[in-house]
């Protein structure tokens, strides 16, 4: 497609700029933790933080070649949370520093890839049962005996042959992508309150099919991979989705209540679920145990205070898997409430830049998939910093874009590709619908003159 002259340098140029702002401020803080008394980086480490900012500069090179005019500020924004990330994952273990750095290389070659492949977004909306069976398989891997594996009381990971991944990061994008088209196509029936408790309206029940479908696959992830934080998460972002889609209210007030129901029976059942919600109640009976983990966390936002201790002179490394789930207590550590305050400013406009391409979107898949792609982050961000910071029981999913993990930094990129590209589609067909309405003005005066 054909990009608007003088739009694609002013973008472009402005995401260059913010890039290198960027760079400035990772290599700034990088440089703050290798002169800190305490630290234990090398220079050595100096090269890898090179290696992401080139990778982030081929990412430009081919938003300017595949998507010009698409929005200008996401790449920056993840970026930045990518640089914060390799600081702290870098500060707290160096060997898992080499690592993310080739797993951003993998995420940015997915995201590259999924540029030039999905050309246009739209595209994907007639695929919505391949699409809902891929989600459903890939989200399902884990509980198969054999190649499901268990890892820190979790059932979340695959392994085929040496490889080791998590699929329910696969499945959350692809499920989004069926939930978009399918509620797209069914919206006007889903919208239909026809039934009345007291003064709340309701859909008729034949209608609640996908709500229940959702909220029975959100259990089996509860109960059978024993993850709570999947289960909020995939079945909070089909409730919003659902919510968008038809514009009522019940939706959302039936599905709190229905997770609920679901939470407490698996509460009374399964003791893995109690366990985390009595450590969420009051971990400092079991400080050195079962609350230990949220303990630390706390004692490492309390050392923080309102400025932080400083770039490398906290001691986030006494708190377990802090580069994975608890990353977000190291940054409160060292960077205090006025980092992470900023660190969740970060993730504010990136959510606010996903709205507003969902916003901008002429078609109504586009809209609900550039939604529901953006309610993916804003949904893990707020499960994994309630967790952290005991505002609701303690999950282990990833911190978008700043959290070591593979599988969720290659699927957060490929997300961030199609909104992009989406941006990049609803900026044509916002300059075609401009040129046709200029046209409509002009031609009575041309036919007039003639």
């Amino acid at each position: 497609m054909a990009t608007p002259t003088g739009i694609e340098p002013r973008q472009r140029s402005d995401e260059l700029l913010l890039l290198v702002l960027v760079a400035i401020l990772a290599a700034g803080g990088y440089l703050l933790t290798l002169l800190s008394e305490r630290t234990e980086l090398t220079g050595s480490l100096t090269p890898r933080l090179a290696a992401v900012g080139l990778l982030f500069l081929a990412a430009h090179v081919a938003v300017r070649r595949y998507a010009p005019g698409a929005d200008a500020t996401l790449l920056p924004l993840a970026a930045l949370l990518d640089g914060i990330g390799f600081i702290f994952v870098a500060r707290l273990d160096e060997d898992l520093a080499a690592a993310q750095t080739v797993w951003t290389a993998v995420g940015i070659g997915a995201f590259i890839v999924t540029l030039i492949v999905v050309k246009e977004a739209r595209a994907l909306e007639r695929y919505r049962y391949t699409f809902a069976l891929i989600g459903i398989v890939t989200l399902l891997l884990p509980t198969i005996p054999g190649i499901g594996r268990e890892v820190n009381g979790a059932r979340l990971w695959v392994r085929l042959g040496p490889i080791n991944f998590q699929p329910g990061e696969i499945a959350k994008v692809v499920l989004v992508i069926f939930f978009a088209s399918y509620l797209i196509e069914k919206r006007e029936l889903l919208s239909e309150m026809t039934r009345r408790v007291g003064r709340v309206p309701l859909p008729e029940p034949r209608h609640l099919g996908p709500l229940l479908a959702a909220w029975g696959v959100s259990l089996v992830i509860m109960v059978q991979e024993k993850d709570l934080g999947s289960s909020l998460l995939f079945f909070g972002v089909f409730a919003v989705m659902l919510y968008l889609a038809t514009g009522r209210g019940a939706y959302v007030g039936i599905a709190g209540l229905m997770f609920g129901v679901g939470a407490a029976l698996a509460y009374r059942a399964f003791s893995h679920v109690a366990t985390r919600v009595t450590t969420w109640l009051d971990p400092w009976p079991d400080a050195s145990g079962q609350g230990y983990q949220l303990v630390q966390s706390l004692y490492a936002f309390g050392s923080g205070g309102f400025a932080g201790t400083g770039f490398g002179l906290g001691h986030p490394e006494k708190i377990p898997n802090a580069a994975t789930d608890f990353v977000f207590a190291a940054i409160g550590e060292e960077l205090g409430l006025l980092g992470a305050v900023a660190v969740l400013i970060v993730y504010l406009l990136f959510i606010g830049s996903g709205l507003r391409i969902a916003a901008r979107a002429e078609r109504p898949f586009l809209k609900l998939l550039a939604a529901g792609l953006t309610t993916i982050v804003g949904v893990q961000t707020f499960i994994i910093l309630g967790g952290v910071t005991r505002v609701i029981p303690l999950t282990g999913i990833t911190m978008p874009f700043i959290s070591y993990g593979g599988s969720s930094l290659v699927s957060n990129f490929a997300l961030l590709a199609l909104l992009l590209r989406i941006s990049a589609e609803s900026d044509v067909d916002e300059t075609l619908l401009g040129r046709d309405a200029g046209l409509a003005a002009v031609a009575p005066g041309v036919r007039g003159a003639s």
